[in-house]
């Protein structure tokens, strides 16, 4: 199975952000960086969510559970999660990357749907190496963490 990679998307974004044909990128580029930044994002949680719950490629999982994990994962309801108090509970890894996500999200919504906001290029270039780090520091905290993050980002809350 082809995966959509993290760090290509990252890649991407900064070869948008970054053109060398143009002196400056346009609003066009550096909107499609923003974008692309917060899809690295996406997806590593949501490949996050599919492993934990399902498994690795190592594990012998089935694919169709997979990726029926890896799809659950709703936009709105992750940032949400990642905005309310509860974050605090995790460690500060997945509460870097929680911020950076909610962050993010909120930037791709404007770049995809506000046509009168603009973007800096210096700003996008700084989301694009910040979210890198915090995809790294991510992926380096405990599995058990990783594992209640994607079952807090995942379902519906429920007092105990």
């Amino acid at each position: 199975m082809v995966m959509v990679s993290q760090s290509d998307l990252i890649t991407a974004a900064r070869k948008l952000a970054r053109r060398p044909s143009e002196p400056t990128p346009t609003q066009a580029s550096l909107r499609r960086a923003v974008s692309t930044t917060y899809y690295a994002l996406f997806h590593c949680m949501a490949e996050n969510c599919a492993d934990m719950l399902v498994g690795g490629l190592s594990s012998g999982r089935s694919e169709p559970a997979w990726l029926q994990a890896y799809r659950a994962l709703e936009h709105g309801l992750a940032k949400q999660r990642c905005r309310e108090k509860r974050i605090a509970r995790f460690p500060l890894e997945i509460q870097s990357f929680a911020g950076q996500f909610a962050t993010m999200q909120e930037k791709r919504e404007a770049a995809d749907y506000n046509p009168v906001r603009t973007f800096e290029q210096s700003t996008v270039i700084a989301d694009i190496d910040l979210s890198a780090e915090v995809i790294t520091q991510f992926h380096q905290s405990p599995e058990r963490d990783r594992r209640a993050f994607a079952v807090y980002v995942l379902h519906k809350l429920r007092d105990t």
